[in-house]
Order: structure tokens, then sequence, then C-alpha cells
């Protein structure tokens, strides 16, 4: 069977995430170990103990989901003999989850992985004041109708498509005031439900344009390397091995939409009949139903998956 290894983004972390996996598997711990003192923090305790609040801050959340889905893959390295060059066709993660893609396939070192998130987190914060910018799922709207709402309650201000998630799951991100605008417009259109979501900074949009500044500095100065398969990238939906164009990408992904659909649906095309979640929650496996019921999804992210999906090889 033809498999993709998808790597979730913010929202799957929890608290408790990655414990099972450290207690089972001494690479799982190295790894957890690793990031620690990458980042000179004990993320690693903060994952298992929480407090939830200080979790879900996003500069702890990217690296730890990131630390979660690479222990995963060590995991099914060390138990299983995976290896992404025999047993995938593609590599793709949602938002952060593309670093975590891009790690796994050999592009970053986990180090580097680590405190790029860190600090991506930091940025995405720092760019737009607490408050002023907001994000909301458009659920029951496609991205057509998703796209004319945005657009009708800009008025001038920011309101763009950041997620393109799934048919019937379009997330909206930019002022505070346009977004509220927007979740009446939608209700006036007949739309399911619109919810504002609880997150602390308008993500993909062009007011992060500070985020993307910092990140494109940072990632100036890290070593990629060629992923031994190829990434499909958030901001095209299409493959990509080139370096300097994962570093261009990782750049424009901090203010872009995050074409989630598609990329699943580019990689149907390519042949993909299967996609393996790897890390904490089941997020992106849920999606896929929801894109294309007839593609099989996996969520391994426990001792007992991973017990589960090496039977499938």
């Amino acid at each position: 069977m033809t498999r993709a290894f998808v790597f979730p983004g913010q929202g799957s972390q929890a608290v408790g995430m990655g414990r099972e996996l450290a207690e089972a598997f001494e690479v799982a711990r190295h790894t957890f170990e690793e990031v620690d003192d990458a980042l000179n923090q004990r993320l690693s305790r903060l994952m298992v103990e929480g407090p939830e609040a200080d979790l879900t801050l996003t500069e702890n959340a990217q690296p730890a989901l990131m630390a979660v889905s690479v222990a995963v893959m060590r995991v099914l390295a060390s138990e299983g003999g995976v290896d992404l060059s025999k047993h995938a066709t593609f590599v793709a993660g949602h938002s952060l989850g593309e670093y975590s893609a891009l790690c796994a396939a050999g592009a970053f070192s986990l180090g580097d992985t680590a405190r790029l998130l860190k600090l991506r987190g930091q940025a995405m914060q720092k760019a737009v004041p607490v408050g002023k910018g907001a994000m909301a799922a458009l659920l029951g709207a496609d991205l057509d109708q998703a796209q004319a709402i945005a657009a009708d309650a800009a008025q001038g201000e920011v309101c763009s498509i950041a997620n393109d998630n799934s048919v019937g799951q379009v997330v909206i991100s930019g002022s505070a005031d346009a977004i509220d605008r927007a979740i009446a417009l939608a209700a006036e259109r007949g739309l399911k439900r619109s919810v504002r979501l609880p997150v602390s900074a308008p993500f993909h949009c062009s007011l992060m344009q500070p985020a993307a500044d910092a990140m494109a500095e940072a990632l100036a100065n890290v070593t990629i390397s060629a992923p031994v398969v190829p990434v499909v990238a958030n901001v095209t939906a299409s493959a990509v091995s080139d370096p300097n164009t994962i570093r261009r990408l990782l750049v424009e992904q901090v203010t872009g939409m995050v074409r989630w659909r598609e990329c699943v649906l580019y990689m149907k095309e390519q042949g993909v009949e299967r996609l393996v979640e790897v890390g904490s929650g089941k997020v992106l496996a849920g999606l896929t139903k929801r894109i294309d019921k007839d593609l099989a999804a996996v969520s391994v992210g426990t001792p007992a998956d991973v017990e589960s999906f090496l039977k499938t090889l």
C-alpha cells in the first residue's frame, strides 16, 4: 500500500502527550531529552504534567507537538525498521507539522527544528497585540463561500482564509472586528455554524508579516538538506525537495493559507492510498475521512498504535 506520513499542527496538544511513549521506549525518552537540551527548557515535563495553559502557549505547543511526532517516527524506525525512503511516497504536515515532517525526513536536525519552532511561536505571538486579532472556523462552508464572506467582512481590515482544512471546515483569520463581522455574515448566509477559535493570535494571514520576517532571518542561518522523500508544502499543495525552495515556502507559510484539503487530494492523485498521522491526537485522520472517504487514514501516537501499525507493514 502506498503511504504518506503526515504530522499534526496546533490544537492536537494535550497534557500527558508523550508519557506512554517515554515510559515504553528509550528512543522516545532520548528524543524528548534532546529537545529539552536544544531549548534549555524542561519542555518534556510540561508535556506530561502541564499546566494546560502553559502547554497551549504557542511557543510551547509548537516544539512539543513536533517532539512527540519525531519520537513516534524514531520508535517506528527502532522497533519496526520504518524508513521513510522505503515506506513513504511523501511527507506533509499541517502548519507547524510541516517542520515535523521535514525533521522526520532529514531536512532539519532535531535541535534546529525545536529552536525554529520555539522562535516561530514567539514571533507569531508578538506579531499582533493580544485582542487585536482573531480566528474563526466557518463550519459548513466550502472555500468559495468562505472567501466571499471574508472579502465582504474585511471592510478595509484584514480578513482572509487561514486554513482550508476539509470540505465544510474553513478557518478565517484577521482583525478581531473583521472576524466578528464574518461570523455575523456567515449566519446571515445560512452556514451551519461559525465559531471564534480559542487562539492567542491570528495565524496565517498578512498580520503575521513580522513573524514571517523573523523566520526568514532564522531560516537563512539554518542548514536544510534535501528530504529523503518530497514534502507536500502547505502553501502550494505540491511536492518539493529543493532546500532553497523549502526555505522560501516556510517563510511564505507564516502569512499564507494552509491548503490542507488540496494537499491531501494532491497526495491521492499521486497514488497515495493511506495517510499515516504521526504524533499527538487524531485530527488529521479525521479530516482525511471528510476530504475523501475512500482514502485510508490511521493515527500512530501511542505504544499500542505503534504495535498495531507495524503489523500492517
